[in-house]
């Protein structure tokens, strides 16, 4: 498997059809666009007591939903920016206030996460067969950029790979989709991200590494996120309870 790791935090010279090592032989495509791929965004209606339940304690359920919708709607206006060939958001419930314009709205199928993520991968390269970067609604700190060189990586290399410091992912991009690479992967796990890389490079896939984040699980996450996007939805509202305690 071949794998290279991108700029944590990449300048205007990292989009300049950076050379990779051995193969694949072809170049990364310069920034602009747009780019002949999407971005999808996975995540669950917001609703009180159906996401971030490992918030709770130390905040109230209507806390832990205010601040998923405030990281999704983060999230949402990161992808917004990015000149891809279309944005998507595979959801779980209904859309909200929260939800720009210019997305493709899916249902999400399946039952456990690796099913829903193979699933999702499917569904949006059956509609707009192009390469397709995804990420969950657990990293409000993610910017265009980011995304932006995730999707040109994949012109170059078969996948994407964005670790998160939890043991997970918070990214993950494929020039073909394949439901094989993703079902059967345990997820929630301190092994996750180590057991789906090893699935993309046991197919043979050339990876790209993308920074490792840190994603929105606990409390103590949520304030290092928020420190890393002080202009955030998401910083705003964890400012806003945390005065009023």
């Amino acid at each position: 498997m071949e794998i290279d790791t991108v700029p944590s935090r990449p300048d205007r010279g990292a989009f300049q059809n950076r050379p990779v090592r051995g193969e694949p032989s072809r170049r990364v495509p310069s920034q602009g666009g747009p780019f002949r791929g999407q971005v999808v965004v996975i995540a669950k209606e917001p609703v009180s007591g159906r996401v971030k339940t490992r918030l709770i304690p130390p905040f109230t359920a209507h806390e832990a939903a205010a601040l998923a919708a405030a990281a999704l709607e983060d999230t949402l206006r990161a992808v917004a920016r990015v000149p891809a060939s279309r944005r998507v958001l595979a959801l779980d419930g209904h859309p909200g206030p929260w939800l720009p314009n210019g997305f493709t709205v899916l249902p999400q199928r399946g039952n456990g996460l690796d099913e829903r993520l193979a699933a999702t991968f499917e569904d949006a390269h059956r509609l707009l067969p192009v390469p397709t970067v995804l990420i969950g609604m657990d990293t409000p700190q993610v910017t265009p950029d980011m995304l932006v060189y995730a999707l040109s990586l994949l012109g170059a290399y078969d996948a994407v790979f964005g670790p998160a410091a939890n043991g997970g992912f918070w990214l993950l991009g494929l020039r073909a989709p394949d439901p094989a690479l993703l079902r059967g992967v345990p997820m929630s796990d301190p092994a996750t991200g180590e057991i789906q890389l090893r699935r993309l490079g046991e197919a043979g896939l050339s990876v790209a590494l993308m920074p490792r984040l840190t994603e929105v699980d606990t409390a103590a996450d949520a304030f290092v996120v928020a420190a890393q996007a002080p202009r955030s939805f998401f910083a705003a509202a964890l400012a806003r309870m945390s005065a009023l305690r």
